[in-house]
């Protein structure tokens, strides 16, 4: 296993993380993941240990706080060998503290993950989303002091607009406070919305990708074909109301690059899908997630090799689609491509 680091952090975190919203499931999303408990989960967390997966992903809203209840007993008596990534900031009940990012909700959201957990502290705690409501001042100071207390080591984001992170950013530096290291982003082969604005922004700023649905919610695993019904045992038919929109067609000309490239490599699509963003800037982990032993194993073979640049080639022209405004022009005319040259 490759380990790289967390943005400009001092934290290094390996390639493959694995996502634990398959733990305790319950419900009709978290429930569809999967609901791996007791020796099972520990298995799990052996299979990733013994290949160098030492980081877990967790959060207080998948299955109702069980996700982080059934990984805290997982990795009980190793506590030392792990490092734990939760996040917060969701609703998880009705009330009007039961949300957001405000002060009291922040510092009792930590406390609860902790006793879930069974820990003394949470190496990365990430912001679930961007609450409107509570003002980035107090959301910065709030998490310097659970940073100064020990509770946290690391703080980022999920799924935050950039100007919202850009803005929590400048309040850090401004009074000397803690960055965010990290944020956690969908990205994948059919959904790539993720290099126009907040990739730059996370080589700016020196944050690392931390990617969530690597197989774009299921649809790259290699079941989803052309002119086929959704395969009977998939998720999607659970799902697919809560899952990024993609056409069809996009769908399927990723699916055929994908198949030629198994073809020449003996790989899976899902190792394939999983290699490609390894290669892409400010990528620090890929998140897998697995319902049982053998999806796990499969999806930990996605390391170890490297696709060529032709592939590499091939599958950035297969899922390649004009990003939004204003930032299309850049792509299609030639003086703005030379003022923001790719990347990669």
């Amino acid at each position: 296993m490759d380990y790289r680091q967390l943005g400009t952090s001092g934290l290094r975190v390996p390639v493959l993380s694995f996502g634990a919203g398959t733990f305790g499931g319950s419900g009709p999303l978290f429930g569809a993941w999967g609901d791996s408990e007791g020796d099972e989960a520990r298995r799990l967390v052996d299979i990733c240990l013994e290949a160098g997966v030492n980081l877990f992903d967790t959060a207080d809203v998948y299955s109702e706080g069980a996700s982080e209840r059934v990984l805290g007993q997982a990795i009980k008596g190793r506590r030392d060998q792990v490092l734990i990534s939760t996040k917060t900031g969701l609703p998880t009940g009705d009330g009007p503290a039961d949300w957001g990012a405000s002060r009291s909700r922040l510092i009792r959201a930590v406390e609860d993950a902790l006793r879930r957990l069974e820990t003394d502290h949470i190496d990365l705690l990430q912001l679930h989303a961007y609450d409107a409501s509570t003002p980035a001042e107090e959301l910065v100071a709030t998490l310097e002091t659970l940073v100064t207390a020990g509770k946290v080591r690391y703080t980022g984001v999920s799924n935050y607009p950039g100007w919202a992170l850009m803005k929590a950013q400048g309040i850090a530096d401004r009074h000397g406070r803690p960055r965010f290291v990290a944020h956690q982003v969908y990205y994948s082969l059919i959904g790539r919305a993720y290099e126009a604005d907040l990739m730059p922004l996370a080589a700016d700023q020196g944050l690392g990708a931390l990617v969530w649905s690597p197989l774009g919610w299921g649809r790259l695993t290699g079941k989803i074909r052309r002119g086929a019904p959704i395969p009977e045992g998939s998720r999607l038919h659970q799902t697919a109301a809560f899952a990024p929109p993609v056409e069809d067609e996009h769908l399927y000309r990723v699916v055929d690059a994908l198949d030629a490239i198994a073809a020449e490599t003996g790989k899976t699509a899902p190792q394939i899908a999983i290699n490609w963003l390894l290669q892409r800037p400010t990528v620090a982990s890929v998140i897998v997630g697995a319902r049982n032993e053998q999806q796990l194993r499969q999806n930990l073979g996605a390391v170890g090799w490297s696709l060529t640049p032709d592939q590499i080639a091939s599958l950035d022209a297969a899922s390649d689609v004009l990003p939004p405004y204003p930032h299309t022009p850049y792509r299609q005319q030639e003086g703005f491509a030379r003022l923001n040259p790719p990347l990669v």
